[in-house]
C-alpha cells in the first residue's frame, strides 16, 4: 500500500474517531440552531432549549444516550468521499492550469492552488450534499416521541419523494 493509501486511511480513520467524539456537542448545536424550524417547537408541543446545558440535560432525559450520535453514521460517513473526491479533483482541476514556478512566479502558483482547491472543494461538496442534509436533518430530529426518518436512507427517500422532488436534497 502506497503512501497517499495509507495517509489517507489515517487521515480519513483518525477524523472519524474525532467526529465520533463530538458528536454530543454537534448534535446540540444542530438542535439549538434548528429548533425555530422544529413543527413540534413551533406548535408548543415541545419547549424551547434555553441553552447548552438544558440542551444536553433535555435530550438524555428524553431521548436517552444515544441520540446524542444521532445522525453521526452520516456525517463519518460523508467524511471519507469528500476526502476522497477532494484529492482526486483538486490533482485533475490543477493539472488544466499553466504550470508555474513557486520561487519566482509566487501570486501566479499561489492563484492556481487557490483556484484548483476551491473548484475541488465545491464540486466534492456538490456530490456529498444529500449526505450533508440528511446529517443535518437525522441530529435536529427531536422530540419524546418517535423519530421522523429511521436512518440515512428513509430520510433521503422521503425527502426526494416530497414536494420539491430530488431537488429537495
Amino acid at each position: 500500500m502506497g503512501n497517499f493509501a495509507i495517509d489517507f486511511l489515517a487521515g480519513g480513520i483518525s477524523g472519524a474517531i474525532a467526529k465520533t467524539c463530538t458528536a454530543p456537542i454537534e448534535r446540540v448545536k444542530l438542535i439549538i440552531q434548528t429548533q425555530d424550524a422544529n413543527p413540534k417547537i413551533i406548535s408548543g408541543e415541545v419547549p424551547r432549549y434555553t441553552g447548552i446545558m438544558n440542551c444536553f440535560t433535555r435530550v438524555a432525559a428524553e431521548q436517552g444516550v444515544g441520540a446524542f450520535w444521532r445522525g453521526n453514521f452520516v456525517n463519518v460517513l460523508r467524511y471519507f468521499p469528500t476526502q476522497a473526491f477532494n484529492f482526486a479533483f483538486k490533482d485533475t482541476i490543477k493539472a488544466q492550469f499553466p504550470k508555474y514556478n513557486p520561487k519566482t512566479q509566487f501570486l501566479q502558483n499561489f492563484g492556481v492552488n487557490v483556484a484548483s482547491g476551491g473548484l475541488a472543494g465545491a464540486g466534492s461538496l456538490t456530490i456529498v450534499y444529500p449526505l450533508d442534509y440528511a446529517r443535518t436533518r437525522l441530529a435536529s430530529d427531536v422530540g419524546s416521541g418517535k423519530a421522523q426518518f429511521n436512518g440515512l436512507m428513509d430520510c433521503l427517500s422521503k425527502t426526494a419523494s416530497g414536494p420539491a422532488g430530488p431537488a429537495g436534497l
